[in-house]
């Protein structure tokens, strides 16, 4: 029952691997679990959030590819009353526009 919904990211994210955009995106209440579901832990590993499985995934499929060149990008932003940070940027409080 856990692993369903990272069975069901699986499944958006195979798409990645053919060219085709992809987004996760999290959404609900303060306190509701939505980091700790998209980041997780890093131990024990059956905690691991949608991101970190997320790219696991991504990148066995590209080393298994032959005879196929990728180019991976990736954004991680945070919405909060209407502020947009880059959560993978130098400064993530500096708000983005």
């Amino acid at each position: 029952k856990d692993k369903q919904p990272f069975y069901l990211v699986f499944l958006h994210f195979q798409g990645v691997t053919e060219g085709y955009n992809g987004t996760i995106f999290a959404y609900g209440q303060t306190g509701s679990g939505k980091s700790f579901t998209m980041q997780g832990t890093v131990n024990p590993s059956a905690q691991k959030g949608i991101i970190p499985r997320a790219f696991e995934h991504i990148f066995e499929s590209v080393q298994c590819a032959e005879n196929a060149k990728f180019l991976v990008r990736a954004s991680y932003l945070e919405i909060y009353n209407e502020d947009i940070r880059d959560l993978l940027g130098t400064d993530t409080k500096q708000k983005l526009e």
